[in-house]
């Protein structure tokens, strides 16, 4: 699951453009959410034959709509001729499928093959939550080199699930105050500042009702799995195609459990546990260990290349460097405004993705040569970018939004407290953030439902899984529970890899198995496992850092 930061002030690591809202209104807006459920309840479930009876009339009514393809608005910043752009309405409330409603915004990539080549549509969601399929499709359509064959057989779709980007955008606070740096350190210091951690996350929950409160209630995996139906209705498509990516394969799972006999193809990629224990608080708990391994990988790898970067020739130097910038830019905030929250917000990205490793430490190496530069732009807020700080805040309002919305959370603090205490002595690089980016949904106002089972049926086809085996964002286990859930799934695994993310990289093992599969609808009878791509390496022509230049302040 990718870490789209939800507490007040904090960035988010996907970048997501943002747009004109598409919403159509109600009598009910800015209104009074359900009240939400406490610990000694049982979560509620929804009322799942009414339910059940509005998707079909919600698809039923889209289906005969379609949807009116046009030239997509210029302010996506989609910047290629060939997307066409759209939307589909949704109710709010699928138990009242004749009240509230909303657009979901889709843009769409048409097929690259002949009439004969073409099998349909194959719809993305790239993340999150909280990420813009819109501007995820961009990924895909971008790397011609890893999707082409893809791109010939099928129209490549991508929408913005309820609640992000262009479709009835949710909000918690003023865009620009939560791009302020320096944010408080995420590490508390003693009880004080605990109490100011617990009233700032009582706070941002209470801002995101105010905000978006008509919305917050609905604001589930399994509506968006709903939305998902009813945008393959008004595709006109009788089967869903469809690939999902880290919460993205939690978003098909879910779909797959409701709507088993209405896919198609189905590919996930990085996948999330959908054990109901590990939705959320659970999965918050498993990363917090891996992203400490992965950025142990990091911190050798740049002790590996210290002739590049000269942060330390071993790891523990590395380490102890790390710990000290820290110390350093808490007492004397980077530029003004980068602190330590903003520097762990920045430098999670190496435990996500290799290809951020070289990068990382150049913009730290040049940082410590007294050319601060390069890491101001990275970890530092942007003030002028207004339209992209409304972009990081809605991002991290939906991410928040769905998370508490999704599944029951615990209320009491000493729990958080000593959950986050324990794991942050043996993994403190992101034990902290990651609990203070979560806390919001121990006070959250809106109900909190119980997690949808996920499960296998009969009329559900062979689903393929692709795992990095190391990866930390979603863990090992989460792709092995969800293989043994869906029966007649394969599963994927590449061996000794640790980035998140695994079929939009160069690897002709995985490559050439997701092609057969989403193409003719080949598996092999048992699991496969594949090498993993070359590690990465310093950029060339990296300027070496000059030894000994001391910090800038």
């Amino acid at each position: 699951m990718r870490r789209l930061v939800g507490v007040a002030g904090a960035t988010v690591t996907t970048a997501i453009a943002i747009g004109a809202v598409l919403v159509v209104g109600s009598a009910g807006d800015g209104g009074e959410s359900a009240p939400r459920a406490h610990a000694d309840e049982t979560p509620p479930a929804g009322d799942t034959e009414a339910e059940a009876r509005g998707v079909q009339k919600a698809a039923a009514r889209a289906a005969k709509a379609g949807i009116d393809w046009q030239v997509c608005p210029p302010d996506w910043d989609l910047k290629n001729p060939d997307y066409r752009c759209g939307s589909v309405t949704v109710p709010v409330d699928y138990a009242k499928p004749d009240g509230a409603t909303i657009k979901l915004s889709l843009d769409r990539f048409p097929s690259m093959g002949t009439p004969q080549e073409r099998q349909g549509a194959l719809v993305l969601n790239p993340g999150g939550p909280g990420a813009s399929g819109v501007t995820g499709l961009l990924n895909l359509t971008g790397n011609r080199d890893v999707w082409r064959n893809v791109a010939q057989a099928y129209d490549l779709v991508g929408f913005d699930p309820r609640g992000v980007g262009h479709s009835a955008p949710v909000s918690c606070v003023d865009p620009q105050e939560f791009a302020k740096g320096p944010k408080p350190d995420p590490v508390p210091d003693g009880a004080a500042d605990k109490q100011r951690l617990r009233d700032d996350a009582r706070a941002y929950a209470q801002g995101c009702q105010e905000h978006s409160g008509a919305l917050l209630p609905h604001m589930t995996t399994a509506n968006t799995a709903r939305d998902l139906e009813v945008i393959r209705a008004a595709l006109g498509e009788p089967k869903l195609n469809y690939l999902g990516i880290s919460y993205g394969t939690y978003l098909g799972a879910v779909y797959g459990t409701l709507f088993p006999d209405h896919v198609r193809r189905m590919v996930v990629d990085s996948v999330v546990d959908p054990s109901p224990a590990k939705v959320w608080y659970g999965m918050h708990q498993a990363q917090i260990p891996g992203f400490e391994r992965r950025f142990a990988d990091w911190t050798t790898w740049v002790a590996q290349h210290d002739a590049d970067y000269h942060l330390g020739d071993t790891q523990a130097k590395v380490r102890d460097r790390w710990q000290k910038l820290l110390a350093d830019a808490e007492q004397h905030p980077i530029g003004g405004t980068v602190g330590p929250s903003e520097l762990i917000d920045s430098f999670q990205k190496v435990v996500y993705f290799d290809e951020t490793w070289a990068p990382k430490a150049e913009a730290w190496g040049a940082y410590e040569a007294g050319r601060p530069e390069k890491l101001v732009e990275d970890a530092g807020p942007h003030l002028a970018e207004t339209k992209g700080n409304i972009t990081k805040e809605n991002a991290a309002a939906a991410y928040t939004a769905v998370n508490c919305a999704d599944s029951q959370w615990p209320t009491d603090w000493n729990r958080w407290d000593q959950d986050a205490g324990r794991m942050n002595a043996k993994a403190p690089f992101m034990a902290w953030f990651s609990t203070r980016q979560n806390l919001p949904c121990a006070t959250w106002p809106g109900t909190q439902h119980a997690p949808i089972e996920v499960k296998g049926d009969v009329k559900l086809p062979p689903v393929l899984l692709v795992q990095n085996d190391g990866d930390a964002a979603t863990p090992y286990t989460g792709a092995a529970e969800l293989h043994r859930r869906l029966q007649g799934s394969s599963l994927l695994t590449v061996k000794d890899a640790g980035a998140h993310s695994v079929t939009d990289a160069r690897n002709p093992c995985v490559n050439d198995r997701v092609d057969a599969y989403l193409l003719h609808g080949t598996l092999e009878a048992q699991d496969m496992t594949c090498d993993r791509a070359p590690a990465p390496v310093p950029a060339p022509g990296t300027p070496a850092p000059v030894p000994g230049a001391g910090e800038a302040r």
